[in-house]
């Protein structure tokens, strides 16, 4: 069995000739590559990619990276795609085609057809004497060395050149087009991460009480405001004005101080000026006032008007935190 010192030497050693690798990336990046880039983002069609084995893989999430950002892009696997699927590629297409040795069967094979198609075609390969990159219209290298594996076969380094070449492809059009913060929330609606583009204060208000008293409000009538609407705090106002806060540390702070409350009132114990938010801001505002003050709830205004509290276990539930 190997030790612990052998696998951290190997992994540390993968990840140091990946690095390299990629950092070498960079001295392949020629005038090639922006004329590539500039006719994708001035075609009305779509971005076909293909390739077959790992460099299908890479080939989908180069796809998906490239649809999330505001290039409408497919995928087509290269085996497939001459029994049927080259039907998928329109006019207006450009076709992307991944290959390593850029001479495998398969893609020796589907080339021909995807030169008869009439699309420009644009090789990502590390061997620019291919096949492939002779019949491409332009050749993106993605040399490298060696592959990461100790015997130099399984793809690793390779793999990853080609990703990042995606990348570079999918940042260059997306800074073309302008892409903004917005766009992406249309394209990531879903989980987390569309919550967080998306989710406003006001959706997380709507489940919660709203716990509110007046500054002459008895310290029994605080207590049972906070106990019954069980946010661990409640808004002291007036005419809908917010003039403070009461949380539970504020009334334990009271305790400690003073055994008889019976004279007090709200606006004695209160603490003013509190952090509140808009209802029409965004839930991740909130998150980042909570995080900047180091508090665990927080007052909401709507126009002006004391609306409700939202609390960080809002966020946390919905995946914000």
């Amino acid at each position: 069995m190997s030790s612990k010192k052998s696998i951290l030497t190997l992994a540390k050693e993968t990840i140091a000739i990946e690095s390299l690798a990629i950092s070498k990336l960079a001295n392949f990046i020629d005038d090639t590559f922006a004329e590539a880039v500039d006719l994708i983002f001035n075609s009305k069609g779509r971005v076909i990619i293909t390739g077959i084995g790992k460099s299908a893989i890479i080939a989908n999430k180069i796809v998906a990276t490239l649809n999330s950002t505001g290039t409408p892009s497919v995928f087509m696997h290269a085996a497939d795609a001459i029994h049927g699927d080259l039907g998928l590629i329109l006019p207006d297409d450009i076709v992307i085609c991944i290959s390593k040795s850029g001479n495998t069967p398969e893609i020796k094979a589907l080339i021909p057809f995807l030169k008869n198609t009439g699309n420009p075609l644009i090789a990502i390969t590390g061997n620019p004497k291919s096949m492939l990159a002779d019949q491409a219209n332009f050749v993106f290298n993605s040399y490298v060395e060696k592959e990461a594996c100790p015997i130099n076969l399984a793809p690793t380094t390779s793999t990853t050149a080609q990703l990042v070449i995606g990348d570079a492809l999918a940042v260059c059009l997306l800074e073309l087009r302008g892409f903004t913060k917005d766009d992406f929330a249309k394209y990531h609606p879903g989980g987390a991460l569309g919550k967080k583009l998306f989710l406003r204060v006001r959706d997380l208000l709507a489940q919660n009480e709203i716990p509110n008293v007046s500054p002459d409000a008895s310290i029994k009538k605080v207590i049972v405001e906070i106990s019954e609407k069980r946010l661990g705090v409640t808004a002291v106002t007036s005419n809908k004005k917010i003039d403070g806060i009461i949380t539970d540390g504020d009334l334990r702070r009271m305790l400690a101080k003073t055994d008889d409350f019976s004279q007090l009132s709200a606006k004695d114990i209160m603490s003013e000026k509190p952090k509140s938010i808009s209802i029409d801001a965004m839930a991740i505002e909130a998150m980042e006032i909570m995080d900047t003050y180091e508090i665990s709830q927080l007052l909401v205004e709507d126009r002006g008007h004391y609306a409700g509290v939202i609390h960080i276990h809002d966020l946390i539930k919905e995946g914000i935190i």
